[in-house]
């Protein structure tokens, strides 16, 4: 027999909640996990190497701007290489149906926290039962049940799968940004490569002139035969460069048709209408603030939200170690129909109203909690590494800028120097006073020099593209873009 009147259950039963989390300070002890969400880290008060340019964010804010700064390249046929890249993209794809998935993820975790409601029919025959009569019996009923979430295991579930839901829309841009570097870096290694191509072929037309004018020399005697195979093996030479380049274009160009899906023969006559040079690009201004620009990449962003939701799993598995309260009820109708008659019958209930207390399950939510707390730990030693690896992307491509910028002028320089030089000697070759050795060594310096500046352009380019991934690629986290919308309202 209860020792309390009957009306004291439901005011016991109110409190007793409360009670229990004020003994066992498991209110407490959720929270303080909680307080962890965000990892501690340091970051550089600026940038160590030298900023390109003035120190202005990339971007105003809008996911629109991922292609703003391939546009301002005055290059049409890279901006729609770039679309049909991302159409393309497998990772782009997938990262758009994680965003799915974490978006039904995200709805079934916040449907946990409302009532449930099913219906039910059924129908059946019996057999006389004294006192009741043989006949048909129909049901139906809807039942109701409503877990009352008294320590946040499914809110902190619901608040966790949102995370994840904004930590997937991030690493889809994220993933868009790539394949448009990847795009980029590969269209311009292409160009590069034409313009190399372009070189071997003038390269390798004087190689064929000058061995044209010593084989003449030499069958009216006035060079010795030697100089005739000594031009034929540089002739040689050239003609083989330029076979391995123009091999090599072509494998760039199928690596743009697999990046972009386009048919080839279309691609290549839009590249035979680009010009086989290497463009200067458009410099991609930086916040001098490492946190500035940082706060704009969406794969710190999503590292961010994935250990702020392992947080709040950690809270939400540890809540389950304490009391859950339910609550349920239903409403029928029923049919009897027998010799005698018919008739219907309706019936409801409210209840149980029922509170369970965990005892003991074998440790397997202590161990669950402890596997919670791994997979936080993990998560934020991730948003770390990302966050040091971001600081390691911008810092190389600003030294990288640096470099470039200080060896532009110099290879300039070089290849002004043995251009005239060359000038010189094959004067000087055709008209008899020069060596033919003397001809080749002023033609490989030439060359290579040559060789150098289009790989420095190349560099470069590269470099940009670096840098605009490294600072986000004109991402900006859905808290700031609000900001910056609040902010342009007059």
């Amino acid at each position: 027999m209860s020792l309390l009147p009957d009306h004291s259950h439901a005011r016991y039963l109110a409190v007793l909640p409360l009670l229990l989390c004020m003994q066992l300070s498991g209110c407490g002890h959720i929270s303080a996990l909680l307080l962890t969400a965000k990892p501690d880290l340091t970051l550089p008060a600026q940038w160590i190497a030298p900023m390109p340019g003035e120190g202005a964010l990339a971007h105003g804010g809008q996911v629109s701007a991922l292609a703003d700064w391939w546009r301002r390249q005055q290059d049409p046929l890279l901006i729609d290489l770039i679309g049909a890249a991302q159409n393309e993209s497998a990772s782009v794809s997938v990262a758009r149906s994680r965003i799915e998935q974490a978006n039904a993820e995200r709805l079934a975790a916040g449907g946990a926290l409302q009532p449930t409601l099913d219906a039910g029919v059924s129908a059946q025959r019996r057999s006389a039962f004294p006192p009741f009569p043989g006949g048909n019996v129909f049901q139906g009923s809807l039942q109701a049940s409503w877990e009352i979430d008294l320590f946040g295991v499914n809110r902190l579930a619901r608040d966790a799968a949102q995370l994840r839901a904004q930590g997937a829309e991030a690493n889809w841009h994220e993933a868009r940004v790539s394949v448009a570097a990847e795009t980029a870096n590969q269209y311009y290694a292409l160009r590069g490569c034409r313009r190399l191509l372009t070189v071997a072929e003038a390269d390798a037309a004087s190689r064929a002139e000058i061995t044209r004018l010593t084989e003449l020399a030499v069958r009216a005697g006035f060079q010795p035969p030697a100089n005739s195979a000594l031009t034929r093996a540089s002739a040689a030479e050239g003609r083989s460069r330029v076979t391995a380049l123009r091999a090599k274009c072509d494998v760039d160009v199928k690596a743009l048709v697999m990046l972009t899906g386009l048919d080839e023969r279309d691609l290549r006559a839009k590249l035979d209408s680009v010009p086989a040079t290497l463009p200067l690009p458009t410099p991609v201004p930086l916040a001098e603030l490492p946190a500035a620009t940082l706060a704009q990449r969406p794969d710190i962003y999503a590292a961010a939200q994935e250990v702020a939701a392992a947080s709040n799993d950690v809270g939400s598995v540890e809540a389950r170690r304490y009391p859950r309260l339910s609550l349920a009820g239903t409403i029928g109708r029923n049919r009897f129909e027998t010799s005698d008659g018919a008739f219907n019958l309706n019936s409801w209930t409210v209840g149980p109203v029922a509170l369970s207390l965990p005892i003991f399950d074998g440790n397997r939510r202590r161990a669950t909690t402890a596997a919670a707390v791994a997979r936080y730990e993990a998560a934020a030693n991730l948003y770390r590494a990302t966050v040091r690896r971001a600081v390691r992307e911008v810092e190389e491509s600003l030294v990288n800028l640096d470099s470039i910028a200080a060896r532009s002028d110099d290879a300039q320089i070089a290849i002004d120097g043995f251009m005239a030089s060359l000038d010189a000697a094959q004067l000087r070759y055709k008209k008899g006073f020069g060596s033919l050795i003397e001809l080749e060594e002023a033609r490989r310096s030439k060359l290579g020099a040559e060789t150098a500046l289009v790989s420095l352009q190349r560099e470069r380019i590269a470099a940009w593209i670096a840098l605009y991934r490294a600072g986000g690629g004109g991402w900006q986290s859905p808290t700031s873009s609000d900001k910056t919308r609040a902010q342009s309202k007059p």
